[in-house]
């Protein structure tokens, strides 16, 4: 009897053990997929008279990861189909070290393929973990999102402060400031080791029934896919091109650059309420206004041009915090199973990415196309208003493949 105890408390330990590494290992690689893009935008400026170029090619460095989410967003599931979860994850962070590197390494050419490389390499990452979380923790997808979003928007919010001090002040350069987060990539590498030991997670429909649902037949789908690809455009274009704008404001670049991880740090605690509260509500279309209202007036205060520059920052922040968690929570909310959940985020950031592409670089040729921001920031409210459209359609009560149930 005490050796069947002793054999019980070691397997539970084990158990707790794996259950912690897993936990942290969805952190780490949550953390990985925003800081190799926020910590772009504030040394735009930087890079551009480096190297010579336009705005509107400079908006390509932003432009193109979102690209490569669209391209191989799709493929994702099938790949965790074929090869597990595990293993197509750390394939994706391996190759997310490699693309980092070769993004720092030389000159345009190598900034250009080495972004691309990142950006495949997070589109994979950024599909499968809302599936891994509705796999791991059904009874608990509202918190476990909540700590994936905080974990990427924290280590997206640190990037974007530090960058451009370790540009300038610490003498890294626009090169070494955005080569030093392959060292957090590798990190999460190492981590993420441990799970490949374990039983290979393919992506199944729960129960003998393994009929596939046509998500592109699905106007729910279709809802959840624009409002997720409208919300992505609005983020990228303001990590983007908010140092630009706030430097034309008469604030320094080192400042500006620190607003925009303000912005990030104000989204932090609404990405872990938001999940927690909208996996809760019968359905989300009032956290779909109150996102949509937080954007109106801070992309509104900043086109009034009056000193409140902090507080316009911080509620852009909170827009983008909801937006962010309401998006990646309707993929596990709006679907039946793990296979559907991983489908739908797929199609949503394959076509969504794809929408949110257009942002940085169309916003940086209506800003060289009118020397000036109040057109670019305009067109932005109006994004916002189809946002909230597409949103409340999406927040309704349903589930895909029975939405007229």
């Amino acid at each position: 009897m005490e050796l069947e105890q002793q054999k019980s408390n070691s397997k539970m330990k084990g158990s707790q053990a794996a259950g912690a590494l897993l936990i942290l290992g969805v952190i780490l690689i949550a953390a990985n997929l925003r800081a190799p893009l926020t910590s772009v935008g504030p040394l735009i400026g930087m890079i551009r008279d480096d190297l010579g170029i336009s705005n509107t090619l400079i908006g390509l460095i932003t432009t193109l990861p979102l690209i490569a989410f669209a391209v191989l967003s799709p493929l994702a599931p099938r790949m965790a189909r074929r090869f597990g979860m595990s293993s197509v994850l750390f394939g994706s962070l391996l190759l997310l070290v490699i693309g980092i590197a070769i993004r720092s390494a030389w000159s345009i050419g190598a900034l250009m393929i080495g972004t691309v490389i990142l950006g495949l390499a997070i589109s994979i990452c950024n599909v499968l973990m809302p599936s891994l979380i509705k796999e791991k923790y059904p009874l608990k997808i509202g918190i476990m999102i909540g700590v994936y979003s905080v974990a990427m928007n924290l280590s997206g919010a640190i990037a974007s402060g530090i960058s451009a001090p370790l540009a300038n002040q610490a003498g890294f350069g626009w090169k070494g400031a955005l080569g030093l987060w392959g060292l957090l990539a590798f990190v999460a590498l190492l981590f993420w080791i441990p799970q490949l030991r374990r039983q290979p997670q393919k992506l199944q429909t729960a129960g003998h029934n393994n009929k596939r649902t046509n998500l592109w037949k699905s106007s729910l789908a279709w809802q959840v896919t624009i409002f997720m690809g409208l919300q992505s455009m609005l983020f990228y274009v303001v990590v983007s091109w908010l140092p630009d704008i706030l430097k034309i404001q008469g604030l320094s670049t080192d400042f500006a650059g620190w607003l925009l991880s303000i912005m990030q740090l104000a989204l932090l605690p609404v990405t872990f309420i938001v999940p927690i509260l909208a996996g809760r509500m019968k359905n989300q279309i009032p956290l779909m206004l109150l996102t949509s209202l937080f954007f109106l007036i801070g992309i509104g205060g900043l086109l009034s041009g009056n000193d409140m520059v902090l507080l316009w920052v911080i509620l852009i922040g909170i827009g983008s915090g909801c937006s962010f968690s309401l998006a990646m929570i309707l993929f596990g909310l709006r679907t039946r199973n793990a296979q559907d959940a991983a489908e739908l985020s797929g199609m949503a950031q394959s076509v969504g990415y794809l929408l949110a592409a257009l942002g940085p670089i169309l916003f940086g040729y209506l800003h060289d196309l009118t020397n000036g921001w109040n057109v670019p920031l305009i067109a932005l409210l109006v994004i916002v208003i189809f946002m909230l459209i597409t949103g409340v359609a999406a927040g309704r009560n349903r589930l895909i493949g029975v939405e007229n149930a």
